[in-house]
């Protein structure tokens, strides 16, 4: 984090990242002197509500975040700024996205929890997007044109006022990692009532485990014993509010949807009060770690890994196996899990993976054939490139095995986009 002082006394002249929080109310057109250097601008959690024209002096800008203000509009200068490609303007006001607010070379654009209404047709040209988030917003249809999105990856669309399944996207022969959840045309009337519920006074909750955008999990414990569920439980408390992916609520309906799979957390219980959804779950093993890393700036949908991290050709068949048949599991149960990703997924010394969160998990049962064996489609990539991420770390020794290039063949393998999926 950057000071205003810093950037008005010269100290943050040649930075190529400024980061400035201060309840901003205006652009400081300080941050101008920094034009042959700034690269990324993070304007987040202030209160600002206009960019100035001057904005497109900053010639080598190429990402920009202002989540957390009080924007209404996407500010058309962004259209101006020809190097940028990452735009993130989440949780604001927006209501108007004009035409010319995109920028050329636009990759990444994340207007989650706005009140946008309508998207302009410009959208579907810019050939580069690879990740879309418009979770959240107010959205009743989607551009004809994103049809032309040739290279768009990763689709979040959950928690808007869709009204017909957006056929235009589901032939994108790129997109891998698609959420839907929270539309009308995707609602279900169906209850999933395949774990009981409890009451939240029934546990006590303990050390936090972990936190994402839908919720937090905790290590928890039972006032009182409960003779058919284990002793040591992990609890997910929903925020419930919308996140990047959806509604917590549909999260909690697709996990119990999906049911129990031997590398899937297991769902114990739920907690439907007022206020107030959780999950109780498992608890996972301590030895369990984390398979992967979140992407980054560079790699944008695609997984990174820890530096010098590699796995055997052994390992990498077993994890592979196991993920094909959650794959499989999901599919059957007409779930969509939409995060299919190694940073999702954990794994033991032996190579045995669990997998889970499924904040971005979509039922689709309510969908025509052809459309479901489409959803289907657009996972089977998300696996294959999951495939693919886990051969780039595979050890230097095991590239040249047999069982390396089966796995090669097998995730770079041609499909009828049309045809139904039945097996890998």
């Amino acid at each position: 984090m950057h000071s205003l002082s810093q950037l008005k006394s010269g100290e943050l002249s040649g930075i190529q990242h400024l980061k400035l929080s201060e309840d901003l109310t205006e652009f400081p057109l300080e941050i101008l002197s920094l034009a042959d250097s700034l690269e990324i601008l993070d304007l987040s959690n202030n209160q600002l509500n206009a960019l100035p024209d001057e904005l497109s002096q900053l010639h080598k800008l190429k990402i920009l975040f202002a989540s957390n203000n009080h924007f209404e509009s996407l500010p058309e200068v962004l259209g101006q700024c020809l190097e940028l490609e990452m735009i993130g303007f989440k949780s604001n006001k927006i209501k108007q996205v004009p035409a010319n607010s995109l920028p050329p070379k636009l990759r990444w654009l994340i207007l989650t929890n706005n009140r946008i209404e309508t998207l302009p047709e410009s959208l579907g040209e810019r050939p580069r997007l690879q990740k879309l988030a418009l979770a959240g917003n107010c959205l009743t249809h989607l551009p004809q044109s994103m049809a032309q999105l040739c290279n768009l990856e990763l689709l979040r669309i959950s928690a808007n006022e869709l009204t017909e399944c957006p056929d235009q996207l589901l032939n994108l022969p790129k997109l891998a990692w698609f959420a839907f959840a929270g539309n009308p045309f995707c609602q279900s009337q169906v209850t999933i009532e395949s774990v009981p519920e409890v009451p939240s006074s029934s546990y006590s909750l303990l050390q936090v485990l972990g936190q994402g955008a839908s919720g937090v999990i905790s290590k928890a414990t039972w006032n009182q014993p409960h003779p058919d569920l284990p002793v040591e439980i992990a609890v997910k408390v929903f925020k419930g509010e919308i996140t990047s992916d959806g509604y917590p609520k549909d999260e909690l309906q697709a996990c119990l949807k999906v049911g129990n799979h031997p590398n899937l957390v297991q769902s114990l219980a739920q907690v439907n009060e007022n206020g107030y959804l959780a999950l109780i779950m498992n608890l996972i093993p301590s030895h369990y770690r984390n398979l992967g890393l979140p992407p980054c700036f560079n790699s944008c949908t695609r997984d990174t890994f820890w530096p010098d991290f590699t796995l055997p050709i052994t390992q990498i068949n077993k994890i592979v196996a196991q993920m094909e048949d959650v794959f499989e599991h999901l599919h059957a149960n007409q779930v969509c899990h939409g995060d299919l990703y190694a940073h999702n997924t954990l794994f033991d010394e032996q190579a045995n993976i669990i997998f889970g969160d499924f904040g971005a998990a979509t039922m689709y049962h309510m969908l025509k054939e052809q459309q479901r064996d489409q959803v289907k489609q657009i996972e089977h990539r998300a696996l294959h490139h999951f495939i693919d991420d886990l051969l780039s770390i595979c050890r230097k020794e095991d590239k040249n095995s047999e069982a390396f290039f089966r796995l090669k063949q097998k995730k770079s393998s041609p499909r009828n986009a049309n045809a139904q999926i039945t097996g890998l």
